[in-house]
């Protein structure tokens, strides 16, 4: 199985957890993975299970306007992955998913306030579903302390987790259907 998980990181936190997620889909498939800034045409070609991933910033996925107040807050401006293109704006330039295509969403967001609403993990799913792709699993989010992080303790470990079953999943399913 080939697995791509392509993520956007301000402040490096949905990069920890986009690494944690590779290595626990590693266990069962050959993985990509692209900071969405870096991002090639190539990084739209099928695989077999997409994954993608971004920062929560006012209550649903970035824009351009969200990153750099983001950045302005800790002094700014952008850092190594300063780019006009978030995954926002990657999920409008991909073309409709190619038939039966998979794929996954998740995202970071702040662990407290706890009653805090919104997740870019479901604004990236629909957004997903909208290009033709079938979800397997929902939405799922992965908790920072504070908004510049880091990974609240046990997130690595569980986006990890999450990634391990989800790769073992897809891989029975597609076992059983090449009987």
């Amino acid at each position: 199985m080939r697995a791509r998980v392509v993520y956007e990181s301000v402040f490096g936190n949905t990069e920890a957890a986009a690494t944690a997620i590779a290595r626990g889909l590693q266990e069962h498939a050959e993985v990509e993975v692209v900071n969405v800034a870096d991002a090639t045409p190539d990084s739209h070609s099928p695989v077999d299970l997409l994954v993608i991933g971004g920062p929560t910033h006012a209550f649903g996925m970035s824009r351009r306007q969200t990153r750099q107040d983001a950045a302005d807050r800790i002094g700014g401006p952008f850092g190594p992955n300063e780019s006009t293109t978030g995954i926002r704006e990657w999920l409008e330039a991909e073309h409709q998913a190619p038939r039966g295509a998979r794929a996954a969403a998740f995202a970071t967001k702040l662990q407290r306030p706890s009653w805090l609403p919104g997740s870019a993990a479901r604004g990236i799913g629909r957004q997903l579903r909208r290009a033709g792709f079938v979800l397997v699993r929902r939405p799922i989010d992965f908790y920072v302390v504070g908004m510049t992080g880091p990974l609240a303790a046990g997130e690595f470990d569980r986006a990890k987790l999450w990634a391990q079953h989800m790769a073992s999943e897809e891989n029975d399913r597609r076992a059983r259907q090449s009987r």
